[in-house]
């Protein structure tokens, strides 16, 4: 399906870190308009349409009274990460991250970096719980892997906006972490922000989607 393109030079200018400045308070909701890069760093997805609605497959299942309350009409969702395939990535890339993040909130729903420099995308449901291809990080959800939309009903702005955010890296990324307090994913913003200033993010491509539990929109 039609992805959006971004490339990260420089990085402090790109809207991926500019969504964390806005998870601090420091920034207005980041865009999700994105220009192609100079190196074509590209990300896709066959699961949704970028600026479309997540499908029901993407969306999280958290049931009251036999009812799905993340889903218009409370059918279940799936709680799937959707599928993703990146290309052009810039040619010193040696590893990966992927966070999505609802801009509308300011709200983390899946964090996972580490994955292999030879991936060039992560199928569908790759984000259950201790992932194979990546190391995971805690959501706001306080869960370490994805979980979908699940915006409130009739609370404005309706639509929310979840991008999806795939960055290269030079090398691998350390994070820190501990048994009593896991890395979580302003953990992960925070290593990724660092590398950012040695020079190690190389890139980053984004696509967004949509998705809303309010009638009518």
């Amino acid at each position: 399906m039609n992805s959006t393109i971004r490339d990260a030079r420089p990085i402090f200018l790109r809207t991926p870190l500019a969504i964390f400045a806005v998870t601090l308070g420091l920034a207005g909701p980041a865009s999700s308009q994105v220009t192609p890069g100079s190196d074509g760093f590209r990300v896709q997805s066959a699961t949704f349409e970028n600026n479309a609605t997540l499908p029901p497959s993407a969306v999280d299942n958290i049931t009251i009274n036999g009812s799905n309350v993340c889903s218009l009409g409370g059918a279940a969702g799936g709680n799937q990460s959707p599928q993703l395939s990146w290309s052009h990535p810039p040619r010193a890339t040696h590893s990966f991250a992927v966070i999505v993040f609802d801009t509308t909130a300011s709200f983390s729903h899946w964090g996972i970096y580490n994955i292999s420099g030879d991936a060039t995308g992560l199928p569908a449901n790759a984000g259950v719980a201790a992932s194979t291809y990546g190391t995971e990080v805690v959501n706001d959800f306080g869960d370490a892997r994805y979980d979908g939309p699940c915006p409130p009903t009739n609370l404005p702005p309706n639509v929310h906006h979840y991008v999806f955010t795939v960055y290269a890296l030079r090398s691998e990324l350390s994070v820190p972490s501990s048994a009593n307090f896991p890395a979580n994913v302003q953990a992960l913003f925070h290593a990724l922000l660092d590398a950012a200033m040695r020079g190690e993010v190389l890139g980053s491509a984004s696509m967004t989607g949509l998705y809303s539990t309010t009638p009518g929109t």
